[in-house]
């Protein structure tokens, strides 16, 4: 496989990085390991673009794996940063900011009665489990096979896009005695979800689901099958938590419970509502919320949580979001893209399947190789995607229609 030629300070860049970070990145698919050669060192990011460390231009379609829904450095974002900073990063104590954030979720997301803002999606997953286990003094949860929920060594098994890209169905490190009390079952198959409750149901706290499944393809569920879940966890008293942290403010403004009509106990929120910056959020009904410390008796904390800047970033991005007509655009200028590379592939007879809700899709080849050699043609034609087909693409607001009629014109390949 012939990789897109790296710059020499790319290259220089990556041996260095090799001598202190494991592998040379800070997380596992940067590593360029699925589709080899040398990963980018951006330098800088703007609107739709990112910029290299030689200063080559790419048009950006990972945009911070579903983060940046307005774009890189949007002005708004980044003034009302740079004017919160100066009174300080983090203290450590409450701040009426938080407040002001934790408002608007609860606002768009009607599920939500009370929330707790924490660091990471990863934060917010683990945390939502131990709630559930906590409210309900049960110990077993049920997730679904290729449903990524963060690297929780409990949540570490058949975990979607990151751990099919090394091949691994688990991970090491993590004891059998971890995972015992997790039950892996096939997304969109109710039947399988019916049969273990049945059996189990006096033992399980909670189901966590991604409602669109992101992190195998960017999967519909199935009709019925968000449904069958509420009934099923209504019936025997199990807490249902929806994973909304790429699809929280990504497919509508109430995520995927405003999109489906569908209510979850609890939600997992991340990404798009720090606006750039690190941030999660898990919340829900006000009967289990309050078993949180320091009221109830399950503990979370977090230093940072909550901090001036990530909320702040935050409260600009979703403000900008609240007018839902954004969401009708950027979902025609997916769909765009997605018809437009769809056609440029089949004229150029390469098989392709592509799934698209909403602002996000994934293209899908043949084999690992076959997208590995198209990765880096496209990424010597000025495009980035993202170094693993099993990773989701994101279009922004900053996507412009220059930039999706340059980007479909990479997808045609003469030979």
């Amino acid at each position: 496989m012939k990789s897109h030629k790296p710059s020499t300070i790319n290259y220089k860049l990556f041996c260095e990085a090799k001598k202190y970070i494991p592998a040379g990145v800070n997380s596992p698919v940067r590593s360029f390991y699925a589709v080899g050669g040398v990963p980018l060192f951006i330098k800088k990011g703007k609107g739709s673009k990112i910029y290299d460390v030689s200063g080559k231009q790419y048009i950006d379609y990972c945009m911070s794996w579903g983060a940046l829904i307005l774009g890189h450095s949007h002005p708004e974002v980044v003034n009302a940063v740079k004017k919160v900073v100066e009174n300080g990063t983090s203290f450590g104590a409450p701040t009426q900011l938080e407040i002001q954030l934790v408002k608007e979720i609860c606002k768009a997301f009607t599920s939500i009665e009370i929330l707790r803002l924490v660091n990471s999606g990863t934060e917010a997953c683990m945390s939502a489990i131990r709630l559930a286990r906590g409210y309900t003094g049960r110990n077993k949860i049920i997730k679904f096979a290729g449903c990524y929920h963060g690297h929780a060594d409990y949540l570490l098994v058949k975990a979607g896009s990151g751990m099919k890209t090394f091949a691994l169905a688990s991970s090491s490190g993590v004891p059998k005695d971890f995972i015992k009390h997790t039950f892996v079952l096939p997304y969109n198959d109710l039947d399988a979800v019916e049969k273990i409750t049945k059996k189990y149901h006096k033992d399980i706290a909670c189901i966590i689901v991604e409602p669109i499944a992101a992190n195998m393809g960017v999967v519909l569920p199935k009709e019925g099958f968000l449904r069958g879940l509420r009934e099923i966890c209504d019936y025997y008293k199990i807490v249902l938590i929806f994973d909304e942290v790429i699809t929280g403010f990504r497919v509508a403004y109430g995520g995927a419970q405003e999109l489906f009509k569908i209510k979850a106990d609890l939600t997992c929120l991340g990404k798009i509502i720090g606006g750039g910056f690190p941030i999660g959020a898990f919340g829900g009904k006000k009967e289990i919320m309050s078993c949180l410390t320091p009221i109830g008796n399950v503990y979370q904390a977090g230093t940072l949580s909550g901090n001036p800047v990530s909320v702040t970033a935050g409260l600009v991005t979703l403000k900008i979001l609240s007018n839902k007509k954004i969401y009708d655009l950027l979902e025609k200028k997916t769909k765009l893209l997605c018809d437009g590379i769809k056609e440029n592939l089949k004229k150029s007879k390469i098989d392709v399947i592509i799934n698209q809700v909403g602002s996000m899709f994934t293209v899908f080849f043949s084999n690992d190789k076959q997208y590995a050699k198209i990765f880096h043609k496209i990424l010597k034609r000025g495009i980035y995607f993202p170094p693993s087909q099993y990773e989701a693409c994101f279009v922004s607001l900053a996507h412009t229609d220059e930039d999706i009629e340059k980007t479909i014109d990479a997808f045609y390949f003469s030979n």
